[in-house]
């Protein structure tokens, strides 16, 4: 498997990434047991980027994912997952708060059976650009948050992730030189 460097954050991602938003059931109903085969096939085949969220299947996602990752060397995958986005309940939500960022990021590693979480996001900030504080907020709050985590090497790298590549610019040119070590983007390949 192709490996290529991720910015300027020494680590080396495959060139598929795994995206386990599927293991939450968002597409469609899976047996857990098949997911976590899944993860382990892909492993084995080289992929190292594993990519999850809590907003996946409303915490299902990375609780299955979790089940796969304990049976698997902690050196062989670079976790990323992410907060500010959430659900319960067939509902969705939304949370950048610093202490909801920070506390997302130990209930992420409990579920998901880690220690150390390789990439953090915040989630789809569009949504937040829409609600009190807008993408100041996540300047302000979200990501000192995570910066500070990154300082005490909770997480290894902090990102954001969007649809809006003008919110994406925004918050890069609104907050310190290497706060925001890497982009999400989607759909505009």
């Amino acid at each position: 498997m192709e490996l290529r460097s991720l910015g300027n954050t020494g680590l080396k991602l495959s060139a598929l990434g795994f995206g386990a938003s599927s293991l939450g059931g968002v597409f469609h109903s899976l047996k857990e047991e098949d997911g976590i085969k899944a993860v382990h096939t892909a492993v084995e085949n080289g992929i190292n980027f594993i990519d999850v969220s809590p907003y996946y299947g409303h915490l299902k996602a990375e609780t299955v994912l979790g089940k796969a990752l304990k049976d698997i060397p902690r050196d062989k995958f670079i976790l990323s997952t992410k907060v500010g986005r959430y659900g319960k309940d067939g509902v969705n939500t939304w949370d950048y708060s610093a202490k909801r960022a920070h506390d997302s990021v130990y209930e992420s590693m409990d579920r998901l059976n880690v220690d150390y979480i390789d990439i953090i996001n915040v989630h789809d900030i569009e949504f937040q650009a829409a609600l009190p504080g807008g993408l100041q907020k996540v300047c302000d709050e979200t990501l000192p948050a995570l910066v500070e985590l990154r300082e005490k090497g909770v997480v290894g790298h902090v990102g954001i992730t969007d649809l809006q590549l003008e919110n994406l610019r925004w918050v890069v040119e609104h907050t310190p030189k290497g706060t925001v070590e890497s982009v999400l983007n989607f759909c505009h390949y």
